[in-house]
């Protein structure tokens, strides 16, 4: 069980024991009572928003024990122009990667997923809508949201897509229950690129995932921009990247491989 997991069991039986007793007349001091309530609040925000804690949802974060080499991943494209780019830029280094795709983008753009698939790499759904405050919806909408996206890429690429990683990374109990009835397998990340910042530079980006590299990291970077606004920074960072995998004498396997 994730150490996330264990500390919000252990946490949550802390504040039944605490408020059973109150009950039973003898409350603790207030201080004591409202910073027992702010710590466990605190420690679910965390779970919310720090997906590698696991705290709510089983998401793959590495590779299984044993697994070599590294594998990347994009998210918020397609995009017509710097999706096919990024594409090229793998091809040129011979390396698949898997590309969390947003169910309206690839409406948008069919011919991008076409391309994406045409070239040996992985679809996997990011929502529909990229909803930042995914977390802050019901159960239902997060629900439709996904299904919407789902089935865009399954009508698409006529497969239906069994990879998820959520929106800015969040999840909270209502949207574990969804993606385990949808069947989902929720995808994280080992390292960051960070390249979706507004202030990311190229150098900036290159340095954080140069020493994250070691075998069986997930890497996470982005082949567009959220809203589409401007050129994104990984095109300028993603050769240096692919090099730096490569002088550590790492190769590039795709999630499906380790799954």
């Amino acid at each position: 069980m994730p150490l996330g997991r264990l500390a919000l069991y252990g946490a949550t039986l802390g504040v039944c024991l605490v408020s059973g007793r109150a009950l039973a007349g003898h409350p603790p001091p207030l201080p004591w009572a409202v910073a027992m309530l702010s710590a466990y609040l605190g420690l679910v925000l965390l779970g919310v928003f720090i997906l590698r804690l696991r705290m709510f949802v089983d998401a793959v974060v590495r590779g299984p024990r044993g697994a070599r080499g590294v594998s990347l991943t994009f998210d918020d494209g397609p995009h017509p122009i710097w999706t096919r780019r990024v594409l090229d830029i793998l091809d040129e280094h011979r390396a698949k990667a898997t590309f969390f795709v947003i169910g309206r983008k690839a409406e948008q753009h069919p011919e991008i997923i076409q391309d994406i698939l045409d070239r040996g790499h992985a679809v996997g759904v990011h929502s529909y809508a990229h909803d930042r405050l995914f977390a802050l919806r019901s159960g239902a909408m997060v629900r439709n949201d996904v299904c919407l996206a789902i089935d865009v890429i399954e009508r698409l690429t006529g497969a239906r897509p069994r990879l998820f990683r959520p929106p800015m990374g969040h999840t909270n109990p209502a949207i574990a229950r969804v993606l385990d009835s949808l069947d989902l397998v929720t995808v994280g990340w080992t390292v960051r690129g960070g390249d979706a910042c507004a202030r990311a530079t190229p150098r900036g980006v290159i340095s954080r995932v140069r020493r994250g590299l070691r075998d069986g990291v997930v890497i996470a970077l982005h082949d567009a921009r959220e809203r589409d606004v401007g050129e994104p920074v990984i095109l300028r960072a993603l050769p240096a990247i692919l090099d730096a995998i490569e002088a550590a004498h790492l190769e590039v396997t795709t999630l499906r491989e380790w799954l």
